[in-house]
């Protein structure tokens, strides 16, 4: 694979299932000409060929109504914010129903498909192109006196509230409205030729994933005292005629939780969540478990153990049966689960990991990924199987390695499952270690386009889960908590000695290690105690644990919570502060505008390195965000896989076939 081909990789939105049982689901990719993400709706049968429902510049995250009538989704012209629209689910032209200034974020249809409940974010007056004239550099200053302010890919909160709506549905089959003018609009003038939205909350607070039971609607939030200074989220509910939302999770002894995912089964709510403590942010390896409460309130019952599984995005078909992902070395597991919280896994098609799961007509749907694709739509149970090919079109122009497991055992015994690509040909091979972010993250062995691009160029592809990984218990999601950079190190240095042991094709003379975010941490970390690395990358990372207290967006209790709250240990994990320890030579690669691991912390490292005389290189893409690896700008994703390939083709000379 090679950087212009990035335009062939497509993301498969989680499926929606129609009453009749066919499947509706958005693929979208990257387009260079568009510098933007383009795709649209996907009728996926159960037999027969999937077929084309729309032709927007890019239509997402469809749903279909209750009733099988409507299918609504979210679609966005290009350069403009996604809005609602729906249209006949037998087919016919969409009708866009918002105009929203920052766009629609999520929505459900009522049980009875006449209405739509939706979140947006609602700019504060003056801000954000609300007053023309007005644009960012001379809006007013803001005031801020919480500890929560900002978040990466966002920016500011409290003055864009995500807020809850709901909308009537008009009928998509029916003559369009038109715009009045001359003596009709005079006589009878008209604001809008959209149904009006109703806004259902207000305040200083943030709501999310709506699902409606009912006549209410049930939001995730975080309104209670002193939610400022915890991560906790409640479920709440709110009438949708209007009124005062009432607290389901905080009703009970169980107030510890960060509640997420909620669906309705019956008259019962199910939802994931983790238990952060008694003081609410003892988020460290702390994976999510099942648990269920009444729509009407009352006691929260745990219904899984969240000790050694993870378990996120619950579905439930219209029976009450509940299903889940279970997180597990890498790879998504779609799990049933009892209401006893016994969890029985369900058939996939070979080598699928599965990213979301949809539940209706005695049938189960998925999308998922596979070793040799990003994005597919699948069936599973009885009779698992692919029923898309997206990637069709990426096979055609390259080939795609399949990544072979290995197991290393550590000098203190702990066992790292990790994964080795290796290009065609007896080699030797120069070699990239790869470190994945988080922590609590795990590489798995399905499709990543990082590792496919470097196999690619010829480089073989080293990738483990060390310890602070997610997938593995929350002990060891937790192993490494006050000491970054002991455990983890010795877990990745074990796993490439292993590999090199385990692939004589492997070149132990030519090695290079990189790493986005904590994988920045830790390859930072070791190129200033190991010295063997010919080349290094450290990417958008975490490079001053006490410096990124009040700069970043998680600052204010990420390090506290991950490398303690003394100065000293703080500053003892700091790669940033052993800077002058490097000899390899170093790209520091960031975006302007990431707000998770700020510009600022590679500008000191850069420099550091610079006055010690190292080869350092700094290369900065403006308007990007923590996320440019994954969803920046097409071209500036292209650019930056063009710069890497060059920095390790000018240090490590591998041979591109």
């Amino acid at each position: 694979m090679i950087p212009t081909q990035l335009d062939r990789i497509f993301t498969v939105s989680k499926p929606s299932i129609h009453p009749d049982g066919w499947a509706v689901v958005s693929a979208t990719r990257p387009d260079f000409a568009a510098d933007s993400y383009v795709g649209q709706l996907w009728r996926i049968p159960v037999l027969g060929d999937p077929r084309r429902l729309t032709r927007g510049f890019r239509d997402t995250m469809p749903k279909v109504s209750p009733d099988g009538s409507l299918i609504g989704f979210l679609r966005a012209a290009q350069g403009e914010a996604a809005q609602l629209a729906i249209m006949p689910a037998g087919g016919g032209e969409p009708m866009v129903i918002t105009d929203r200034k920052m766009g629609v974020g999520d929505f459900c249809f009522t049980p009875d498909s006449s209405r739509i409940v939706f979140t947006s974010a609602q700019p504060e007056d003056g801000r954000y192109g609300t007053l023309p004239g007005v644009d960012a550099a001379a809006e007013d200053p803001r005031q801020i006196d919480t500890l929560s302010f900002q978040y990466n890919g966002r920016g500011y909160l409290a003055d864009q509230r995500v807020h809850v709506f709901v909308v009537e549905l008009p009928d998509p089959t029916g003559e369009p409205p038109v715009k009045a003018i001359g003596r009709a609009a005079k006589a009878a003038p008209r604001d809008s030729l959209l149904p009006e939205a109703r806004q259902l909350t207000s305040g200083d607070f943030d709501h999310a994933q709506p699902v409606v039971c009912g006549e209410d609607v049930i939001v995730v939030s975080a309104q209670h005292d002193g939610h400022d200074g915890d991560l906790r989220h409640d479920l709440y509910r709110i009438p949708l005629g209007g009124g005062d939302a009432a607290n389901l999770t905080d009703l009970s002894p169980l107030t510890t939780l960060d509640c997420s995912s909620p669906v309705v089964a019956g008259d019962t709510i199910y939802f994931t969540a983790s238990d952060l403590g008694p003081g609410g942010r003892d988020f460290v390896g702390s994976n999510g478990a099942v648990y269920r409460v009444k729509a009407v309130g009352g006691q929260v019952v745990r219904v899984s153990d969240p000790t050694d599984s993870d378990i996120e995005s619950l579905s439930a078909d219209p029976q009450g049966t509940l299903f889940g992902i279970l997180l597990e070395r890498g790879m998504g597991v779609p799990v049933q689960i009892s209401s006893a919280g016994e969890l029985s896994r369900l058939a996939v098609p070979s080598g699928a990991s599965v990213q979301g799961i949809a539940v209706g007509k005695g049938l189960i749907w998925a999308n998922v990924s596979t070793p040799e694709a990003p994005g597919e739509v699948a069936l599973l149970g009885a009779d698992p199987r692919l029923r898309t090919d997206f990637a069709a079109g990426l096979r055609e122009v390259c080939q795609i390695t399949s990544p072979e497991e290995l197991v290393s055992t550590s000098p203190d015994g702990a066992q790292i499952q990790g994964w080795v690509l290796k290009p065609s040909g007896p080699g030797p091979h120069p070699v990239l270690l790869n470190i994945h972010g988080g922590p609590f993250a795990a590489y798995g062995p399905t499709f990543f386009d990082e590792a496919q691009m470097y196999v690619g160029a010829g480089y073989a592809v080293v990738m483990c889960n060390p310890r602070g990984s997610s997938g593995y218990g929350e002990a060891f999601g937790r192993a490494i908590q006050g000491a970054f950079g002991d455990r983890d190190t010795l877990d990745v240095l074990s796993f490439l000695d292993a590999a090199l042991a385990r692939f004589p094709e492997l070149d132990a003379e030519r090695l290079g290690i990189m790493g986005g975010s904590y994988g920045g941490y830790l390859s930072a970390w070791i190129i200033a105690h190991d010295h063997r690395f010919k080349a290094a990358i450290v990417e958008r990372a975490y490079l001053d644990p006490r410096s990124f207290i009040g700069s970043s967006d998680i600052g204010w209790f990420f390090a506290y919570a991950y490398n303690t709250d003394d100065p000293a240990t703080m500053d003892a994990q700091s790669p940033l502060l052993l800077a002058k320890q490097v000899s390899t030579p170093t790209l520091v690669l960031h975006s302007e505008d990431d707000l998770r691991c700020p510009l600022a912390h590679a500008l000191r490292y850069y420099t550091e390195l610079k006055l010690s005389g190292v080869n350092a290189e700094l290369l900065v893409f403006p308007g990007e965000t923590h996320e440019l690896s994954r969803s920046g700008r097409p071209i500036h994703r292209r650019q930056r896989f063009d710069a890497i390939l060059q920095w390790w083709s000018d240090h490590l000379a591998a041979d591109t076939l």
